[in-house]
Formats: C-alpha cells, sequence, structure tokens
C-alpha cells in the first residue's frame, strides 16, 4: 500500500494509479525512483521503467544523476522487479535546452537553476510523448511533491510532505493541462520512509547516497564548467557599492549573489557580493544590510493556479530558503509578475526561481518564474 501522506488532505484525494494502469517510470537509478517503481508494481500496475540518458561523464565521475553508474543501477533494478527497462538518448536536447542556457546564465551574471529547465522542458514534456506512444496512463517520478484532486475536479500541486526533501521548488515550469498525467508515488512519504521501503522491498538501491545537486556539474564547480563550455569572462575590478575599486577578479562567473568566501578583498567588516555587471566585468560588493531587498520580478512565469482574493501566499527564492510572507503582487506583462515581501529577503539572485505558493497551510504550488530584479520598497519590514 502506497503511503499517501494526506494529513493536509480534507475533502482531496491524492492522485494514484489503479492496479492494472499501465505506467511509465522515469528511473533515475536512486532509490526514490525505485521505491516509486517497487511500490507500483506491488499495487499490481504494469510498470515500464524508462532511464535519461543526458549527458557525457568523465571517467573519475561516480553517481550522479542519470550517469553510466546510475544508468546499470536503473536497467538492474527493474530486471529485479521483472519490468521491461528503456533507455533514451537525449543527450542533444539536454544539451540545448538545459546545459547551454545554463552557460548563458553565467555569461549574463546570473545564477542559473538547470533542474527547473531539466524537469520543465525534458522530463514533463519531451518524455511525456514517449508516455504517449507506449499507450500508458500515466508519467511517473521519484519526486518528493504531491498532485491532489479537488472535491470540484480541479487538480492541485502540493510540496512533498518531508520539508528537508521537498522539491515542489523545481516543478514551476509543469503545465497546468499535464498534472492530468502526472504521478509522484513518494511525495507523501519521508525519506526515512523511503530508505525503510527500500529495504522491506529488498531493492539494491536501498543505501545508495543521494546524488548531488547539479548533476553534469562534476565536484559542484560550478565556474569550471562553465569555462570548460566557453563561458568564462574576462578578468575585471571588485568594487563597493561607490564605484570604488577594491580588488581585482579573474571572472564574473565565478562569483554569485550573497557569496562570502572567494572574493578575494580584504575588509575591516565582512563583505558579501551584492551585483554581478559582466558586460563592464564588475563584482560589486557590500556590507550584509545591503543585501535585503523587499520586492522581486519574475518572467517566465507559470500559473498552475491563479490564488483567490485575500488568499494568504509565501515565496521562496531559493530552494532550501525558508518561505516569507507576501504582502501583495502585481502582473506587470502576461509572463511577468512583481511580488512585494512582507518582510525583507537576503540574497536575491536573477536567474533563480521565485516560487509562490498558496492554499491550505500555503502548501500548494501557486506558480514560478525566473527572477529577473529585485528592489526595495519603504517600509519593508512592515509589510509596506
Amino acid at each position: 500500500m502506497i503511503s499517501t501522506g494526506l494529513e493536509e488532505r480534507g475533502p482531496f484525494a491524492m492522485q494514484l494509479p489503479e492496479p492494472g494502469d499501465r505506467v511509465v517510470v522515469a528511473m533515475s537509478g536512486g532509490v526514490d525512483s525505485s521505491v516509486a517503481a517497487a511500490l507500483l508494481v506491488e499495487q499490481g500496475c504494469e510498470v515500464i521503467g524508462v532511464t535519461l540518458s543526458l549527458y557525457e561523464t568523465g571517467p573519475d565521475v561516480k553517481g550522479g544523476c542519470c550517469s553510466p553508474d546510475d544508468i546499470s543501477d536503473a536497467r538492474r533494478l527493474c530486471g529485479d522487479l521483472g519490468i521491461p527497462h528503456y533507455v533514451l538518448n537525449y543527450r542533444d536536447r539536454f544539451n540545448e535546452l538545459v546545459i547551454e542556457p545554463f552557460v548563458d546564465s553565467y555569461n549574463r551574471g546570473e545564477t542559473p537553476n538547470p533542474c527547473v529547465g531539466c524537469n520543465t522542458f525534458l522530463k514533463f514534456d519531451l518524455l511525456l510523448d514517449r508516455v504517449v506512444a507506449l499507450d500508458a496512463r500515466w508519467l511517473v517520478t521519484g519526486h518528493y511533491a504531491r498532485i491532489f484532486r479537488a472535491p470540484e475536479g480541479g487538480l492541485r500541486l502540493l510540496a512533498g510532505v518531508d520539508p528537508a526533501k521537498d522539491q515542489s521548488y523545481f516543478l514551476w515550469g509543469i503545465r497546468e493541462q499535464v498534472l492530468s498525467s502526472l504521478c509522484f508515488p513518494i511525495g507523501g512519504m519521508s525519506k526515512e520512509e523511503v530508505r525503510e521501503a527500500a529495504s522491506r522491498l529488498g531493492l539494491r538501491t536501498r543505501n545508495k547516497p543521494d546524488s548531488q545537486d547539479v548533476c553534469f556539474v562534476e565536484g559542484g564547480r560550478a565556474a569550471d564548467f562553465v569555462r570548460k563550455r566557453g563561458g568564462a569572462g574576462g578578468a575585471g575590478d571588485v568594487v563597493d557599492s561607490h564605484g570604488r575599486v577594491l580588488g581585482r577578479h579573474d571572472g564574473v562567473h565565478q562569483f554569485t549573489i550573497g557569496q562570502r568566501r572567494g572574493i578575494g578583498v580584504a575588509a575591516p567588516e565582512p563583505l558579501y557580493v551584492k551585483e554581478l555587471d559582466p558586460a563592464r566585468r564588475l563584482v560589486v560588493v557590500g556590507n550584509n544590510d545591503e543585501l535585503e531587498v523587499s520586492e522581486v520580478s519574475a518572467g517566465q512565469f507559470n500559473w498552475l493556479r491563479r490564488p483567490g482574493q485575500d488568499e494568504q501566499l509565501l515565496a521562496r527564492v531559493r530552494s532550501r530558503s525558508p518561505a516569507t510572507a507576501v504582502s501583495g503582487w502585481a502582473e506587470e506583462a502576461p509572463d511577468r509578475i512583481r511580488v512585494r515581501f512582507h518582510d525583507a529577503v537576503r540574497a536575491v539572485a536573477p536567474g533563480q526561481s521565485l516560487v509562490v505558493y498558496g492554499g491550505a497551510h500555503c502548501r500548494e504550488l501557486l506558480g514560478g518564474g525566473v527572477i529577473v530584479s529585485k528592489g526595495r520598497t519603504p517600509h519593508a519590514r512592515a509589510g509596506g
């Protein structure tokens, strides 16, 4: 029986396949997708495993999402479960839709979030076409998120039950019309419960560690990856908010907003990266208070459900940052909104995602977009 974690259910019902349904499970080779597949096999679904081959790795790379080791683990796991397994070569599309935008974003002085692009354009777009071709009813992944069916028939995308593992932040790009084809079986489980289920089911991946955040960046060194892809800018100045030169740097691509270590400037008080200006090759630094902003604009904004009048909203500007209360929002264009925070937030980086939550307990993902600008408003701490 699949645990659904319905403590917020009320009249809602979590969307899950029925016994006998044909489902395609995106198999990353990790424990989460393994448990999702095994639970559906146990429930009596007709399960097909699919793994995406997305990029080439160096000879010293072990593990990570969609690496050769992971593909091998997924294939063997499917063999253990007695289900078919297919490997799809999406390397060209992954390079076009994820890696190239990642490098371009660093060129613009931004801090990109490639997981959003991978989910939006590959897993929940191109892969859905394969699901249709396989005459399957569902596309299933091991994401820590939940889809509920409301009494009036609409679908709602909620955060995962486990706050430490919740991945809803990365799912804002999903189109509302495809929610009816998606299922996240482990979204109602904690990571500990997933591990326990893997042990109970005897899965070979039960003790496998979690993959790194950016799967194609070896060792997590984004600056090195960008340099190898030809995205590194030239050397320039480190300046303060008044334009005074404090030092030199070897490329804007090495920095992100809020960074403190590795700036290469000695000062009597801690300094943080405040702004990046790749056109002039400037890294602008300031004190901690200068990092606070109270308004953010986000483009490419995708609504899964527009909030109701006077609905309480929360927003997150980083995947692991605490959500903060929204005191107001307005549309600046059909796909762009400006959000005002009740309390100022720190170290907002263009290129990252602004994700808005509402509903009961503000756990429902309403929409999200890419941060394009930020600013301050008077009395930000009082809610403006």
